[in-house]
């Protein structure tokens, strides 16, 4: 059954999903917590050791059952890793149980936000290496070709490039606020 006041938020790496999600939770009085987080708790170690040990589809497998509890939620916002609507059944898991949000940002900008993570696995060479400048704008346009038509999906999107973060959260928690009005209005058994 979908909660409404159940918000995936979404986007690629570096958009501003653990930066904007607490402060929306915050501001709607709801929980926040981000999914890489909570699979990291599950495995008892890093998404880099994970994706390292075990393999990218290891990290699928449990990114899937982690969203699968937390499906069962209400009043949460849940901070997507970059790649999870990838899996066709983690987008249909989100899309059925929550509200799903892209926070939308231009290569050039995911690019300047990335360019000094480390804790990034995709954004790093086949041995492990930092990437340049421009093999890491490489990748980001690659990436989010593949991706955007799922982020693009979402019950809504926000922009992110040239914002102030507390602009952000302001017209992110008034989005929500009318969505869920919205679908309360439409169903009204539901919160």
């Amino acid at each position: 059954m979908k909660h409404h006041t159940l918000i995936f938020l979404t986007g690629f790496s570096g958009s501003g999903k653990s930066t904007i999600g607490p402060l929306v939770a915050n501001s709607l009085g709801f929980e926040f917590i981000d999914l890489d987080r909570e699979i990291e708790l599950a495995a008892g170690k890093s998404i880099n050791r994970i994706f390292a040990e075990d393999g990218e589809a290891a990290f699928r497998a449990l990114e899937l059952r982690t969203l699968e509890k937390i499906g069962k939620q209400k009043e949460l916002v849940v901070s997507l890793g970059g790649g999870v609507l990838e899996n066709d059944r983690c987008f249909e898991q989100i899309r059925s149980h929550g509200t799903l949000i892209y926070l939308k940002s231009s290569p050039e900008i995911l690019t300047l936000r990335l360019q000094h993570k480390t804790d990034r696995p995709l954004m790093k060479g086949p041995d492990g290496q930092k990437l340049s400048r421009e093999e890491i704008q490489e990748r980001v346009t690659e990436l989010l070709k593949k991706r955007e038509p799922r982020y693009l999906k979402a019950d809504l999107v926000l922009f992110t490039d040239s914002k102030k973060i507390g602009t952000s959260v302001e017209e992110l928690t008034r989005k929500i606020e009318r969505h869920i009005r919205r679908a309360s209005k439409n169903n009204p058994n539901e919160k």
